[in-house]
């Protein structure tokens, strides 16, 4: 049984799509790229062409592997073919933006529990979405730190041992995360409490991220980082 929200030591949080604008990011710089060359590109129908592409069997890195994800994506937009095209998606990372509500967020969320980021994009991309949440964090797992990806279970158990290490155990996390499929079920299944923000609550479909075999429901649901924030200030009383 989930605890007060007060109560978590730690909270674990995705980054990318739970903090990060990623789908904004991706869809920015694919029209921008068809504005130069002449074409309209379509956010929603790009995104979905990514899914598919980004979760290929010969996927790499993120956000590395975006170079591969725009030439298999390209064709199907209209979109000029040129490697530099799929090199500025991938450098494009660099310059995502935070969702509006995350560093504000994030800061009230710190005042009370050691944040902890779980990413599966790679270090260097990471360095500079901590720079645009605030740097809150207390420490950071990246793909490039773990050796895998989530829903790896090897990913959260590499976790698990550095709050053992500073005298937690799982009962003390709660894992914050916009993908069922990436996090919340992987979560439930490893036994601790989870937090989904459904950032895309206003949309259909899953956009950008795979779509999970069966929903997981969370301990605690909000639409935004924003109201986690305001329920854990509210526990806290």
């Amino acid at each position: 049984m989930a605890k007060s929200l007060n109560a978590y030591r730690y909270m674990t949080f995705d980054v990318v799509g739970t903090l990060i604008d990623f789908e904004g990011g991706i869809t920015a710089c694919l029209s921008a790229i068809g504005a130069q060359a002449g074409v309209a590109v379509d956010g929603e129908e790009a995104l979905s062409l990514y899914r598919a592409a980004r979760y290929a069997g010969e996927a790499g890195l993120f956000p590395d592997d975006l170079v591969r994800v725009y030439r298999a994506i390209a064709p199907s937009l209209g979109l000029p073919l040129e490697a530099a095209c799929g090199e500025r998606l991938r450098d494009s990372a660099r310059d995502w933006k935070a969702f509006p509500d995350s560093a504000e967020a994030l800061a009230r969320l710190a005042a009370g529990a050691r944040l902890i980021a779980m990413t599966n994009s790679r270090r260097w991309a990471f360095g500079h979405f901590a720079e645009a949440l605030g740097q809150p964090f207390h420490a950071a797992f990246t793909a490039d730190d773990t050796g895998t990806e989530k829903p790896d279970p090897a990913f959260f158990e590499q976790v698990f041992a550095f709050v053992e290490g500073e005298g937690g155990t799982r009962a003390d996390i709660l894992h914050v995360a916009q993908s069922q499929h990436h996090d919340i079920g992987v979560a439930r299944r490893l036994g601790i409490a989870t937090c989904w923000i459904e950032r895309r609550h206003a949309k259909a479909g899953y956009g950008g991220t795979i779509e999970p075999e069966a929903f997981t429901t969370p301990d605690f649901h909000f639409t935004a980082m924003a109201g986690l924030a305001d329920a854990v200030e509210a526990a806290r009383g």
